[in-house]
């Protein structure tokens, strides 16, 4: 049996025969046992723990040379396009006339 993957990938699943193999196998090894339901609560979560304030992916459309220079300065360009968005809108906060209104939707 073929199962996809969210990507797209095409994996191909051990069927029962292949499926009982793996498992003597698992079995005949000493140094692998399966998990009681107590060892598995246990576990702790793998991975970046929740932000508070996490991201939120947007799409924006931004003059190449723009995109280029922050490039440029190597790994993180995305975080430094975030840093200097709030920088600008603290400047903008303290009174630096820019035209623009000061209305912030939410």
């Amino acid at each position: 049996m073929q199962v996809m993957s969210k990507s797209g990938r095409v994996f191909e699943l051990p069927n029962d025969e292949e499926e009982g193999q793996i498992n003597a196998g698992i079995d005949a090894d000493s140094d692998t046992y399966e998990l009681t339901d107590a060892e598995f609560s246990r576990l702790k979560p793998m991975g970046r723990p929740k932000s508070d304030s996490p991201k939120i992916p947007v799409s924006i459309r931004l003059d190449a040379d723009i995109v280029d220079a922050f490039k440029a300065s190597g790994n993180g360009w995305q975080t430094r396009i975030n840093d200097a968005l709030k920088e600008w809108l603290k400047d903008r906060d303290k009174g630096v006339s820019d035209g623009f209104q000061k209305t912030v939707r939410r």
